[in-house]
């Protein structure tokens, strides 16, 4: 297959994104020379008081949001955490009862099982075969004492794009916080904060080009959280410790160019993902796309191939395709995600799932090379039967 397979083709960008070069430009001063820290009242904590300040005003500007309503985090988990751990305990004297769906991330649904061991009460709500929670379930989900509304944004195996809008009118209506998981729709589609309704949204840095290790909860004003930590007083006194300027400057970089070439990146994002579940579907026989065909972010592609296991797929083409499995291979039983359990996809499709995201810079090549890597593994694989 030659040197062009020297690097595999990296069809996992759901998993995480490679650094922006504008990303890593503006983040190079801040490793070689700007050190201070932005609590210091001399010239080198006024530099990177300064860097803080523009990067909260970019991720404020993809997000259509004001700065002061954004606070720098440790990533997706932790923006998770302190939206619903931090909502929750607020607001624990006036009702315990949380609304979330049965697909979320583990960083929001360990956070609402430890809720739960708490004391609070949660409402798993269903999704239907395209991966999408009914608006209508989620109104007859709310209670008098319900405090917190949290389902995400993108689904991160199957993208579907969840009806958030109308699910956080809801919640506005009867005075409900609203939270949305964004870390993978985020520099994907539109996360505009007015048209989607929500209170609080979190990003994930390495999954839009940032580095890993940074990320981003919007906190519409007006919205108080009980703080995860205690310490001094950064962020506005909302999340403690002295700031990670370096990945703060190229998280607001990647959002800034994010926002810059959104519709670009969608275009080209689909443009991958379509090419390649065509290529899939007419040479492999027995394939389902799970999610709705409309419905699901531009670069997500879950495919599920009858008769092969997922995980024995991804050893075979490991060498030349870097992707993600729907099911798990574990003392050799097959384990199916949640997602796929809660979709209900069965067994005999699920257990040869395979998650492919492509990325903005995917190319043609790229895409056919993997086409033609994962065809030829599925039937070496169907021999072996």
């Amino acid at each position: 297959m030659g040197d062009r397979y020297e690097q595999p083709v990296y069809l996992d960008y759901n998993a995480t994104t490679p650094h922006a070069p504008e990303a890593v430009a503006a983040m190079r001063p801040f490793l070689d020379i700007h050190f201070g820290n932005p609590s210091s009242t001399h010239c080198y904590g006024a530099v990177t008081r300064a860097a803080v300040v523009q990067a909260r005003s970019q991720v404020a500007g993809l997000l259509n949001a004001k700065p002061d309503e954004i606070v720098f985090t440790s990533g997706g988990t932790e923006s998770n955490n302190y939206a619903i751990r931090g909502a929750a305990l607020a607001g624990a004297q006036r009702g315990r009862h949380i609304i979330t769906s049965r697909i979320e991330h583990p960083a929001v649904t360990e956070v609402c099982r430890q809720l739960e061991a708490d004391g609070f009460e949660v409402t798993w709500l269903p999704v239907d075969g395209d991966g999408l929670v009914r608006v209508e379930e989620v109104e007859a989900a709310v209670r008098p004492d319900t405090i917190l509304i949290t389902i995400m944004h993108a689904n991160n195996e199957v993208g579907a794009i969840q009806p958030i809008q109308a699910a956080a009118e809801i919640a506005r209506r009867r005075g409900i916080i609203f939270h949305t998981d964004a870390a993978q729709s985020v520099g994907k589609i539109p996360t505009d904060i007015h048209e989607l309704g929500v209170d609080l949204l979190t990003i994930a840095g390495h999954k839009l080009y940032a580095p890993k290790g940074v990320g981003a909860l919007y906190i519409r004003e007006g919205i108080t959280l009980h703080p995860l930590m205690r310490g001094a007083g950064q962020e506005h006194g909302r999340r403690p410790g002295t700031e990670n300027v370096l990945e703060i400057v190229g998280l607001g970089a990647a959002c800034e160019i994010a926002m810059r070439d959104l519709a670009m990146n969608m275009a080209r994002m689909r443009e991958s993902r379509d090419e390649l579940e065509r290529g899939l579907r007419e040479t492999i026989r027995d394939v389902r796309v799970n999610g709705h065909p409309e419905r699901r972010l531009p670069n997500t592609l879950s495919l599920s191939i009858r008769g092969v296991n997922a995980h024995e797929l991804l050893i075979d083409i490991e060498p030349h395709v870097a992707a993600s499995a729907g099911a798990a291979c574990h003392s050799g039983e097959v384990q199916v995600s949640h997602v796929l359990r809660a979709m209900g996809v069965p067994m005999e499709w699920a257990r040869g799932t395979l998650r492919l995201s492509t990325g903005r810079n995917t190319t043609r090549e790229e895409v056919n090379d993997a086409t033609s890597t994962i065809a030829g593994a599925v039937q070496r694989l169907r021999l072996t039967e």
